[in-house]
C-alpha cells in the first residue's frame, strides 16, 4: 500500500522563509494571497491528493486506460477524480483571471503540481497540460481564438494537448511532414499523423483542443517552416456549444512500462480543420512558450514521484525488522532492529531526503523567477527573471527528473526483494519515474539546450542571472560564524562550475562535440551548486531558528542534518564532474563506428 502526505511544513518554509526575500520582490498581482491563503490553498490541495488521487494511483495502473472502436477509456474512478478536480477550481489555479482563473501564483502552483505527482502522476498529466496549451494560446493566439478556447479550457470542461512527434522523427521537429492547407474562410485542413500524445483522448472532459505543429504549402525546409494550429477534437457552434466531429481520430494507445493510467496516442489529422497560432511559420517558437512551462513542470514531476518514494522508504525502514544494529540492539524488545538502524539504509533514505529537499528549493526558485518574469513592474528585475528562467527550465527538468528517478530505485532498494514485487507499490514509483527523463525533450536535448544555446546567449548573459547571486552570497557570508565550513566548500564548488564553464566555452567555440560531450556533467555540476546555494541559505536560516529556541517540532535541526549531508556526501561530486568535463570528447568519440 502507498503513503504520502504532502511536505507542507517544508513547502512553507520555502514560500514564507527562505524566498521571502531573493531579490525578486512582491507583486501587485498577487497582493490578495497572503500567507495564510496560500497556507489554505496548499492544506485543501494536500486533502485532495491524499484523499482523492492516492487512492487511485496503484489501481489506475494496474487497469490502465483501454482504446476499443476508437474510445479511449481512463481507469475506474478517474472520471469522477476529474469532476471533483475541476470542480474545486484546481484547473483554473494558476490562469489568469480575465480567462476565469484565479491568478495564483506560480509557487503555489508547482507546490499543488508536486502534490499530484506524488499522489498520482498519470492523473497530473491530464490537467497539466491544459495548463501549458492555454499558457501558448494566450501568448500567441488572436483574440478571436482566445475568446473561443481559453475560458472552457480554463475551467477544465475541456483539456489540451500538444502535438510535436512523428513516427519519423522526434526531437528533429524540422522533419515532420503534417500538412495544413489554407481554407478560404480563414482555418486551415490540417493532415498527418502524431505519436506519443500525452491525453491525446480520453472520457474525462467534454472536448480536447490540440496544439498542432505542421507546415504551410510555401513552408520552408527545416524547423523555420513549422506554424502551430489549434485543432479541436470537436468543432464548436457560434454560440460555443459543442458541433460535429472533427476530422482527428485517435487510432491506437501505447503500452508502456510505467504511467499506465495516462492515454498515451496515436493520433491521425485526416482534413481536420484548424486555426493558425501566432505568424506562419513561427510556430516552433509558440510552441516553446508551451513547452517551457511544460519543462519545468516535467522536473516537478520527478520531484513528485521522488518525493513520495522517500516517504514509502521511510515508513518501510520503521517497520521492516531485520538484524541488529552494528553498536548494539537497539529495540531489544523486538526479534530484531528496524532497518532504519542500518548506516547503509541510512545513507539511502539521507540521500532520497537530500535530492527531494534540493530539488524543491530549486524548483521553487524557479517558479519564483517566472513569477516575476510575468508580473513584475520592475523592468531590470523581468529582464533578469527571464534570463534566470532561461537558463535553469534544462535544469530543472534534466536535474530533478534524474534525482527522482534515482530516488525511486533507492526506494526499491530500501525495500529489498518486497520492493520488487507490486504488493508495496514503491516498484510503479521506479517505473513512472523513468518517462520524465525522456518526454519534452530527452535529459540529453536539455543538457545541450543548456551548454549549447543557454550559455553562449547574449554574450554570457543568462548565466550572470545564476553566477552574481551565488558570488555574492559567498561574499557576504564567508565570516558568519558556524558558516565558515559550509561557505568554503560551496565556493570551491562554485569554483569549479566557474572552471566547467570557461573549458566549455574555450573547447566548444573550436569543436562543438567538445561542448556536446561535456553537456551532461556540465548540466549536473551547475544543478548541485545551485542547490547547495540553496542549502546555504536554507541553513544559515535555520541555525538563526534554533539558536533562538524556535524550532518546537525540530524542522529546522532536521534541515541542518540534511544540508551537512549534502555538502558532506553528495556536493563532492562536482570534483569528478569538473575531471570528466575537463578530460575532453576523445574516450567516447575515438572510437570507431564499426566497433561498436
Amino acid at each position: 500500500m502507498q503513503v504520502y502526505e504532502a511536505p507542507l511544513r517544508d513547502m512553507r518554509f520555502l514560500i514564507h522563509e527562505l524566498f521571502a526575500k531573493d531579490g525578486f520582490g512582491t507583486f501587485p498581482a498577487h497582493a490578495e494571497f497572503t500567507p495564510d491563503l496560500i497556507d489554505a490553498v496548499l492544506e485543501e490541495a494536500a486533502k485532495l491528493a491524499h484523499d482523492v488521487l492516492l487512492p487511485l494511483n496503484m489501481s489506475g495502473d494496474e487497469e490502465g486506460c483501454t482504446w476499443e472502436n476508437g474510445v479511449v477509456r481512463t481507469p475506474k474512478g478517474f472520471k469522477q477524480a476529474y469532476d471533483q478536480f475541476r470542480e474545486g477550481g484546481w484547473c483554473a489555479l494558476a490562469n489568469d483571471p480575465k480567462w476565469g482563473g484565479q491568478g495564483l501564483p506560480e509557487t503555489v502552483n508547482k507546490l499543488v503540481e508536486e502534490m499530484i505527482s506524488s499522489a498520482n502522476l498519470s492523473f497530473g498529466l491530464y490537467p497539466g497540460l491544459t495548463h501549458g496549451g492555454t499558457t501558448a494560446i494566450k501568448a500567441h493566439a488572436s483574440p478571436d481564438i482566445q475568446e473561443r478556447f481559453l475560458p472552457k479550457m480554463v475551467e477544465g470542461t475541456w483539456s489540451g494537448t500538444m502535438c510535436l512527434t512523428e513516427p519519423h522523427c522526434g526531437t528533429d521537429l524540422g522533419m515532420l511532414r503534417t500538412k495544413a492547407v489554407p481554407q478560404e474562410d480563414g482555418s486551415f485542413k490540417i493532415t498527418g499523423n502524431k505519436i506519443f500524445i500525452s491525453a491525446g483522448d480520453h472520457d474525462l472532459t467534454e472536448n480536447i483542443i490540440h496544439l498542432v505543429l505542421a507546415r504551410l504549402p510555401d513552408a520552408p525546409k527545416g524547423v523555420k517552416g513549422i506554424s502551430l494550429f489549434v485543432v479541436p477534437k470537436f468543432l464548436i457552434k457560434e454560440d460555443g456549444s459543442i458541433g460535429p466531429r472533427n476530422g482527428v481520430q485517435c487510432t491506437g494507445i501505447e503500452h508502456k512500462m510505467g504511467l499506465k493510467a495516462s492515454a498515451t496516442c496515436q493520433m491521425s489529422f485526416d482534413d481536420a480543420t484548424g486555426w493558425l497560432v501566432g505568424e506562419p511559420h513561427q510556430g516552433l517558437a509558440a510552441m516553446f512558450t508551451m513547452m517551457n512551462t511544460e519543462r519545468v513542470s516535467v522536473g516537478v514531476q520527478g520531484l513528485g514521484v521522488g518525493a513520495a518514494a522517500y516517504q514509502a522508504a521511510v515508513a518501510y525502514a520503521k517497520d521492516r525488522i531485520q538484524g541488529r544494529a552494528l553498536t548494539g540492539p537497539k529495540r531489544p524488545d523486538l526479534a530484531a532492529d528496524p532497518i532504519i538502524v542500518h548506516p547503509d539504509v541510512r545513507r539511502m533514505l539521507m540521500t532520497m531526503r537530500a535530492y527531494t529537499e534540493g530539488c524543491r528549493a530549486l524548483s521553487m526558485w524557479v517558479a519564483r523567477a517566472l513569477d516575476a518574469e510575468r508580473h513584475s513592474e520592475d523592468p531590470e528585475i523581468r529582464q533578469r527573471a527571464e534570463d534566470m528562467t532561461a537558463l535553469m527550465t534544462p535544469v530543472v527538468k534534466a536535474l530533478l527528473t534524474d534525482l527522482g528517478h534515482e530516488a525511486a530505485h533507492l526506494a526499491v532498494q530500501t525495500y529489498g526483494g518486497h520492493g520488487y514485487i507490486r504488493e508495496h507499490g514503491v516498484e510503479q514509483y521506479a517505473r513512472d519515474a523513468r518517462i520524465a527523463m525522456i518526454y519534452e525533450g530527452t535529459n540529453g536535448v536539455q543538457a545541450l539546450d543548456l551548454v549549447g544555446r543557454k550559455l553562449p546567449a547574449h554574450g554570457g548573459r543568462y548565466l550572470r542571472s545564476f553566477f552574481h547571486p551565488v558570488a555574492e552570497y559567498i561574499e557576504k557570508n564567508k565570516s558568519t560564524p558556524g558558516m565558515e565550513k559550509m561557505i568554503d566548500a560551496l565556493e570551491k564548488a562554485f569554483g569549479a562550475l566557474q572552471l566547467a564553464t570557461a573549458t566549455i566555452a574555450q573547447k566548444g567555440m573550436a569543436d562543438p562535440e567538445e561542448a556536446g560531450a561535456a553537456s551532461s556533467d556540465y548540466l549536473r555540476l551547475l544543478g548541485l551548486v545551485a542547490i547547495a546555494y540553496l542549502f546555504a541559505r536554507s541553513a544559515k536560516i535555520a541555525g538563526i531558528k534554533t539558536m533562538m529556541g524556535q524550532d518546537p517540532d525540530g524542522f529546522y535541526a532536521a534541515k541542518m542534518v540534511t544540508v551537512r549531508f549534502f555538502y558532506e556526501r553528495i556536493l563532492p561530486q562536482v570534483a569528478g564532474l569538473l575531471t570528466a568535463i575537463k578530460a575532453g570528447k576523445a574516450s567516447m568519440m575515438d572510437m570507431p563506428e564499426e566497433a561498436f
